[in-house]
């Protein structure tokens, strides 16, 4: 079997994950899984792997994550996980299980950071109050 590459966004965070045959070891930045910090990321990087148990011990992931927060680097990285699994599986039941439990593991969330407009201060739709006295 051949590597397969797949990629997920969240925010400004993108994830490459690298899936080949293995013995189940998961790295993220070249730091394994276990290891991984902060462990409520940590549990959202898991899900996939719990859910496609049977599949996630028979392959080696490699993911690559880089911009935005910690926790959009794990969704992202999550997203990544979950596409390589069901890319590299073949198997339609396994991404049945990852749409019935949370659509987001194969499907990217599209919404992005609003941005600030020209002469106002503070956030997108912030104004300045006003005093009519």
């Amino acid at each position: 079997m051949k590597n397969f590459i797949t990629s997920g966004k969240r925010k400004r965070a993108v994830a490459r994950a690298v899936i080949k045959p293995g013995t189940g070891i998961v790295k993220i930045n070249n730091k394994l899984l276990e290891f991984y910090q902060p462990d409520i990321a940590k549990l959202k990087l898991q899900e996939p792997l719990i859910l496609a148990e049977n599949h996630a011990n028979k392959v080696n992931i490699t993911v690559k994550v880089y911009g935005g927060g910690v926790m959009s680097q794990a969704e992202a990285a999550r997203l990544a996980i979950a596409k390589a699994l069901t890319e590299f599986t073949k198997d339609k039941k396994l991404e049945k299980t990852f749409l019935e439990y949370d659509r987001h593991l194969l499907v990217a969330d599209v919404r992005r950071r609003e941005v600030r407009k020209p002469n106002h201060h503070g956030k997108a739709r912030a104004t300045r109050q006003k005093s009519y006295r």
